[in-house]
């Protein structure tokens, strides 16, 4: 799965945050957790530090998210039927690097990782909330378990291709390390 699901720590909020946009309410049938595990200081350093360098690329969202789900639709044809595409459509194809629906998936896919990762630290509760929240809104939409290891496949091609020769094997090893939490 796309996060870790067990229970929460029971230990009540010293500093409540408001709920933001989400209910704060999880699916009944979906237990309540802590999503991510204890944060290695040393990975964490590894990711912000990339996603900084990732950031900086003109039009990132754009850059990276066409690339993964290019990857994604490629791994996972099923998956273009979930965004709203023929499955017979050519991820090469014109049709569909152009389409505004497309696009529109694809920067916001890498805005969701941009503050997903952006919360990593001291908002790590709130982020557990709307993952959980988040996993069960994709449930309803059809997304299958087997779905988000491809997807953190398709992640790591795009931001490879998106970072070079500074995508090294650390580099990969943290970002896998922290979508699986995620």
């Amino acid at each position: 799965f796309f996060f870790t699901l067990a229970w929460p720590n029971p230990r009540p909020r010293t500093n409540p945050r408001p709920r933001c946009a989400y209910k704060g309410q999880v699916e009944p049938h979906i237990k309540r957790t802590t999503m991510v595990k204890e944060l290695n200081y040393h990975s964490i350093s590894h990711v912000i530090e990339t996603w900084e360098q990732v950031r900086r690329i003109k039009n990132f969202e754009q850059v990276v998210g066409t690339v993964l789900f290019q990857q994604l639709f490629k791994k996972s044809p099923q998956t273009k039927v979930l965004f709203g595409f023929p499955i017979d459509i050519d991820t090469d194809s014109q049709e569909l690097l152009t389409s505004k629906r497309f696009l529109m998936h694809a920067a916001y896919l890498v805005e969701m990782l941009d503050t997903a990762l952006n919360m990593l630290g001291p908002d790590i509760e709130l982020l557990t909330e709307i993952m959980l929240e988040l996993g069960a809104k994709h449930i309803r939409y059809g997304v299958k378990p087997d779905m988000f290891p491809q997807m953190g496949e398709a992640l790591m091609i795009a931001l490879e291709s998106a970072l070079g020769k500074d995508f090294t094997p650390t580099v990969r090893e943290a970002l896998q390390g922290k979508y699986s939490q995620l």
